[in-house]
Parts: C-alpha cells; structure tokens; sequence
C-alpha cells in the first residue's frame, strides 16, 4: 500500500496511523525501519488516533487510506483531491452513500478542521470507530461529491480488500500477474482486464 501511495501526485505527506497494542509494535519497527511516519493512537478511538495523526504532521486535508485496502489505485486518489480542491464540497468519496469502485479501492478526502471538529463533539462508539461515519450520517450538515467509476472498473460487487484469508490468495494472484510488468504501478483499470 505504501509503495502505491508514494505514486500519487497530489499527496504532500504518508502517515501511519495505527494503535497503541503491542501486537502494532512490528508495524512501527517496520516504519521507522523505512523511513515511514508512524503516528500511535487508541486501538478503539480511531476518529481520534486519525485526528492526532494528522495533527501531527500538521495538514489541512486528510485522504484517508484504510490499510485493508492495499490496490487502492493511486490515479484514483489523485482524482479524489483534485475533485476536492476543484469543488465546493467538505467531502469527496467513492465509498460513502454510493458505491460503484470496486470493494477495497477506496479512498476519501475531508478537511482536518472538520474531522477535528466530530472528535471534539460527538461520543458515539460507531462514530469513533468509523472515523467519516458522522459526514455521511449529516449530509444535511456536510456536501458529499461522491466519485462514480467509469463503466470498464463499474464492478461494486468485487471484493479487493484484505480481510479473510481468501482474500489474501486473491491479491496474491493479482500481484503475480501483474507485477512483473508493472510493478507496484499497476492501476484498477488494469485489474479489471485481468479479471
């Protein structure tokens, strides 16, 4: 995921954002080994341990990257903050109130000040656990530009993302196909012709 990241454009920082529990403490070794932010927060807060994170590295905009979405494509995340800065909206998203990605190649985009401002305010456990929960549930309070996935990557039945042991054999396969030809630079687009 990290190496994915690090093809974006328009990202102006990477930060891990993972808990506290010793069993992280690998993820952290592996971080500072790389040369990577690590920022470590409550297991159970993870609206808060978002917020601190980004605080830490002091940025305007957050791009949440969950870390069981390891294909997330990084044109895909480009194409979010440009829609963000080009748009009047608090919240671009291609996995909030409609789904047309793929599962697992999601990304997000919000205002830290906005996110600050639900941690500060709002106790519910689903909300702390869920950080952009509460902008979906206020759409009253928050414009959301959702992204719509051209026709060729349209697949919102497929599952990407790494949960479940199948899931793992299934990226596995991904990547032996397609890394050899291009690296860790291979797109949704190219994905979706493989499967």
């Amino acid at each position: 995921l990290i190496s994915r990241l690090k093809l974006c454009k328009y990202l102006d920082d990477i930060v891990i954002a993972t808990s506290l529990s010793p069993k992280d403490d690998d993820l952290e070794i592996w971080a500072q080994k790389n040369n990577y932010k690590c920022y470590r927060g409550s297991e159970d807060d993870v609206l808060q341990r978002v917020v601190d994170a980004s605080k830490s590295v002091k940025c305007d905009l957050i791009v949440e990257i969950t870390g069981d979405c390891i294909l997330t494509d990084y044109e895909v995340i480009d194409q979010s903050i440009l829609t963000f800065l080009e748009n009047d909206c608090d919240v671009v998203t291609n996995c909030g109130t409609y789904l047309s990605y793929p599962m697992g190649i999601y990304t997000q985009v919000f205002r830290s000040k906005d996110l600050e401002w639900v941690a500060m305010n709002i106790d519910d456990p689903a909300i702390r656990e869920h950080v952009s929960l509460y902008f979906y549930e206020n759409t009253n309070k928050y414009k959301i530009l959702n992204m719509v996935a051209p026709n060729s990557m349209n697949y919102p039945n497929w599952r990407l993302q790494l949960d479940y042991k199948e899931d793992l054999k299934l990226l596995r396969l991904i990547y032996k196909n397609l890394q050899p030809k291009y690296g860790d630079a291979f797109k949704l687009e190219h994905i979706c012709q493989l499967l």
